[in-house]
């Protein structure tokens, strides 16, 4: 508490009161990144400070120390950088009273010392197989070509970072960042403390015949209670009638495990287009993973998103897709395993509005443990011209433990009035003998057939990735964590 003699904190004062330049006018907010808007860099912390008694102290520090971390020596992120420091400054630390963290815990981030990762990536590569030829490492949020390897890449294609994206493509993917506004403090955290985008290219009519594997790799920070923050943004564009298929995978490099990964993706389809996302999460249990996806789909275009999330203490995804013209496709897939004290977080929103719109959304989860716990909340919005719509949603849920905590949330809100649209929720558990009759009968013990059927129900999920090499790898750390009866906690009677 403060006396009365006590002199306020700095970040508390008023802003000075002087007329500050206008580098953030309304057009280079529309168009953030054309280089003939772009003001040269200054030092960065010190908007913040001339406003700080608007924001939140804490969450202003942070992002000041971000701000600090980065390199001024790109100044294609700058507008980026500069309207998010704007941005933040009306955020605050989410609470249960706000609608969307209503059941997502986050003192895992509040009671920890945040520290920007090193500027120098040391975090070493894990000793894996490596499953696809083309494959680009991202470390502690830094883009590193000379680790990874890329083959198998038409002509035309770009993969790389920011800097280096070639004249002749700079406007398309100057272009395609989106300007996105209803990004929450963690999008505005990622857009101040970005070191750099890893970009992907795909040229009109190109369609890349291997699949392209962004490794993003995170080291440990100083203990339990201090986390190592790193900020990876990665911008996807396809062109009319472009094709290509992503694998982005998300783990720990070997360290301590207490680290916070902050990660935005945004993905520009365009007309024709088709993007084939495989997202796995399984990062180091003391982790924290916090995850922006953005999508844009043309028309006619196709979008389907496979998601396997297991790992991270604290996992959160805000998944954002936007339907931009007719005939446009749309299926996500997503399971979650959650363990002791594991939280696996889901929020989706797929905004349809235009005709003969296509959407398919099922999401699974198990909770094998009573500290465990999964949040999904899934809004579907088909809009007044989204005429001839056929939309579902689906949520699956299997509690392996007598006092589960599953909260889900499925929505699907309808303003069209010629469409054909369902969603729904459903429950089951392994104290239904009808599910194991099958094995018992067969001579089956009972720990196997409760193996079997767990993992059936994530198997649905799994089989819907393109790559059979992932499948199985993926497979095998399912059934590895199902045998783990450390972290699951099942019934000794059916």
């Amino acid at each position: 508490m403060y006396s009365l003699n006590t002199p306020p904190h700095p970040l508390l004062l008023p802003p000075p009161l002087l007329t500050m330049s206008s580098t953030t006018t309304t057009s280079h907010l529309l168009h953030p990144f054309h280089h003939h808007h772009l003001p040269k860099p200054k030092p960065s912390p010190l908007r913040l400070r001339l406003r700080s008694a608007l924001s939140d102290p804490r969450l202003l520090h942070l992002a000041e120390k971000l701000e600090d971390s980065v390199s001024p020596s790109l100044p294609l992120l700058h507008n980026l950088r500069l309207s998010s420091s704007d941005s933040i400054l009306s955020k605050s630390w989410p609470t249960r009273r706000d609608d969307p963290f209503r059941y997502t815990d986050l003192s895992l981030l509040k009671s920890s010392q945040i520290e920007p990762s090193p500027p120098s990536p040391s975090s070493p590569l894990p000793d894996e197989p490596q499953l696809f030829p083309n494959r680009f490492y991202i470390l502690d949020g830094h883009v590193i070509p000379s680790l990874s390897s890329l083959p198998n890449l038409p002509n035309g294609v770009y993969v790389g970072g920011i800097s280096g994206v070639p004249d002749r493509i700079a406007g398309s993917v100057l272009d395609s960042f989106s300007g996105f506004r209803d990004g929450d403090l963690f999008w505005d955290l990622n857009g101040i403390g970005a070191p750099d985008v890893a970009v992907v290219y795909v040229p009109e009519g190109c369609r890349v015949e291997e699949p392209l594997h962004l490794k993003y790799v995170f080291g440990g920070g100083g203990g339990e209670r201090r986390l190592a923050v790193s900020n990876p943004r990665v911008l996807v564009v396809v062109e009319r009638g472009g094709e290509i298929g992503i694998v982005e995978e998300f783990g720990g490099g070997g360290g301590d495990g207490f680290y916070w990964a902050n990660s935005v993706a945004e993905v520009a389809i365009g007309e024709g287009g088709r993007v084939s996302h495989s997202y796995v999460q399984r990062q180091e249990l003391g982790s924290a993973h916090t995850k922006w996806t953005l999508v844009q789909q043309g028309s006619s275009s196709t979008y389907e998103l496979v998601e396997i999330s297991t790992g991270g203490k604290l996992s959160r995804h805000n998944l954002h897709i936007q339907q931009l013209g007719p005939d446009t496709v749309t299926e996500l897939s997503s399971f979650h395993m959650s363990r002791s004290d594991q939280l696996l977080d889901l929020h989706s929103k797929l905004v349809l509005d235009h005709p003969r719109g296509y959407a398919r959304q099922l999401h699974k989860c198990v909770v094998s443990h009573s500290s465990g716990k999964v949040v999904f909340d899934g809004n579907i919005q088909v809009n007044r011209y989204a005429q001839q719509t056929d939309a579902g949603q689906q949520t699956r849920s299997l509690p392996l433990t007598p006092r589960p905590c599953i909260n889900v949330k499925p929505n699907l809100k309808i303003v069209a009035d010629d469409v054909k649209c369902s969603h729904g929720a459903a429950i089951s558990n392994l104290e239904d003998s009808q599910q194991l009759f099958y094995f018992k009968a067969r001579g089956i013990d009972t720990q196997t057939a409760r193996d079997a059927v767990v993992f059936s129900f994530g198997a649905e999920v799994l089989s819907r990735l393109p790559y059979e090499a992932l499948r199985k790898s993926l497979a095998s750390d399912l059934k590895g964590l199902i045998a783990d009866k450390e972290t699951i906690h099942l019934p000794d009677e059916i």
